[in-house]
């Protein structure tokens, strides 16, 4: 176990943010776990390690099914930032069983296999048509022509969401995913309390509408939903459907352009791409590893825990890094060589344990029809202007990416 004091890991340092990996490389050669004083979290840098914790029932995305926030030796939120921490404490990625087994059996039955593989057709359809929008423009920026519409669009065709609103889920989203980066300021704050506000707000108005008039989407199933095993409270549905927008869309947006990033640095590769369409499905597993859209997620230590000789107590907060696990050279051959052949590819960029992305099969078929179409419809894509990446640290992005069409 090492100290924080000398360390090149600082997620509020541009050049970090640009680059962390070298950064991750001396993390892990320090040990196992690190302890970082300016969150208040022990880091956590290796891909077993990382691994085995996101399977550990001694550690919880939240603490209050067992303790108080006194008892967890922790003090209570803002009251100021309720709003948020209603709707985000009641969504089934920041519970534990006995609630987040209820809603994730409830869920799960819209991303059974048989169910996404019937979205296939509407997504390559939408896709191809975005594509070639792009195409006819001469090109444009990927992030806003093509990433983002895509993902938020299936998303909100799933729920139900009518096309006229759709317009408002991704600043409603971005602004409240601002609260997941490390020590938010108080402005990025106080845009996501308002942000939850008004996507509640929508919500609650849009359950009264199916409530009358239910259809063939998500939020009626989850209404109807009559088994007292099952039933959400109102407030249950409305941070379920936040939840299922803001990770079914933000993990499938940044991956799009980091990968084209990646792949216009990595000359060799996109022209190995071009030259055999049927390396996409092992292009999407590289390039989510490459560049992890989801750079750390965080657990509290429920119960003492031992890494490497080090007890971390309860009331701790881990910080597993992602992005470091996914370039351990413990599992990753030469790890920062973009190879998109690689064949052993077990990275955690969807997570693991009973917190897996339960839309990681829908992402990956996004991601391939995106690619696929870019590829078959703009084969001469190029770079138009070296982009500029997000500030933020977990959610791993760039704010744009130009291309052009030849």
């Amino acid at each position: 176990m090492a100290g924080s004091s000398d360390l090149a890991f600082d997620p509020w340092d541009p050049a970090f943010v640009a680059d962390p990996y070298p950064a991750y490389a001396e993390l892990r050669a320090r040990g196992r776990v690190v302890r970082y004083e300016p969150t208040d979290q022990w880091l956590v840098p290796h891909h077993a390690d990382v691994a085995a914790l996101l399977r550990d029932r001694r550690l919880g995305r939240t603490y209050r099914h067992r303790f108080s926030h006194e008892e967890f030796g922790r003090t209570p939120p803002p009251s100021e930032h309720e709003p948020f921490h209603t709707l985000n404490d009641h969504g089934m990625l920041d519970l534990e069983p006995p609630d987040h087994t209820r809603i994730r059996r409830l869920v799960s039955k819209a991303f059974t296999p048989r169910t996404v593989e019937r979205l296939k057709p509407y997504v390559e359809g939408l896709a191809g048509d975005l594509v070639a929008g792009l195409v006819r423009d001469g090109g444009g920026d990927l992030l806003t022509d093509v990433a983002e519409p895509l993902p938020v669009a299936v998303i909100a065709e799933m729920l139900g969401i009518p096309q006229a609103d759709r317009g408002q889920l991704r600043p409603w989203s971005a602004e409240i995913c601002g609260m997941y980066e490390l020590n938010p300021s108080r402005e990025t704050a106080a845009k996501a309390v308002r942000a939850s506000v008004e996507f509640s707000e929508y919500l609650r108005e849009l359950i009264a509408v199916r409530r009358k008039e239910p259809g063939d989407d998500l939020v009626s199933g989850l209404i109807a939903a009559h088994d007292e095993d099952d039933r959400l409270t109102e407030q249950e549905m409305i941070s379920t459907a936040v939840l299922l927008l803001n990770a079914g869309h933000e993990a499938t947006v940044n991956a799009t352009v980091n990968g084209w990033w990646a792949l216009f640095r990595n000359p060799d590769q996109l022209a190995a791409l071009r030259a055999d369409h049927r390396l996409v499905p092992s292009a999407v597993e590289e390039l989510m590893r490459y560049d992890t859209p989801l750079q750390l997620f965080e657990r509290w230590v429920l119960d003492d825990i031992e890494i490497d000789g080090t007890t971390i107590p309860r009331g701790s907060e881990i910080a597993m890094l992602f992005g470091s696990a996914n370039h351990d050279p413990a599992v990753f051959a030469d790890p920062g060589r973009l190879d998109l052949t690689r064949g052993d590819n077990p990275h955690i960029s969807f997570s693991a344990g009973i917190h897996y992305c339960i839309g990681a099969p829908l992402a990956r078929i996004e991601l391939a029809a995106s690619m696929t179409a870019l590829l078959r419809q703009a084969p001469t894509l190029a770079l138009a202007a070296e982009p500029e990446r997000k500030p933020n640290f977990v959610i791993r992005g760039l704010s744009g990416l130009r291309v052009e069409v030849g």
